[in-house]
């Protein structure tokens, strides 16, 4: 159980870090409906992520373990409710769809960070 809390832990620092380093690039080097649209695709995921992860850590801890079905409630409101705020976005303009799909995409990122960390370090333990 350690490594997935480490690889949890160091999930959702990369997260924010991730989200930090892409708005601030962004706002550097981009034009605003772009920047705009990396925030707030960064924005919605991190706190899908995080709601996902406290919704799961409710449901499966005892005495408290939820059914399935409001676990799968609750994502799939969470899941319409993005879905409605990325086209209206879109649709009315406010973000570059690629701004938003490079902010959607942090999460992704950082997941396939921890895994590769954590790869690595259990690939140097064997090699010892």
């Amino acid at each position: 159980m350690i490594i997935q809390q480490r690889l949890l832990k160091f999930i959702i620092r990369t997260n924010w870090l991730l989200f930090v380093i892409a708005g601030i690039t962004g706002l550097l080097a981009t034009p605003l409906d772009f920047a705009l649209g990396i925030l707030a695709g960064g924005l919605i995921v991190t706190v899908n992520f995080h709601l996902l992860y406290r919704t799961l850590k409710r449901s499966l801890t005892p005495p408290h373990i939820a059914s399935h079905n409001v676990v799968l409630i609750k994502y799939y409101i969470r899941f319409i409710l993005s879905a409605v705020i990325i086209f209206l976005l879109i649709s009315n303009g406010y973000v570059e769809p690629l701004g938003l799909l490079i902010g959607l995409s942090i999460v992704v990122a950082s997941i396939m960070l921890g895994t590769i960390r954590e790869f690595t370090k259990l690939i140097s333990k064997e090699a010892v």
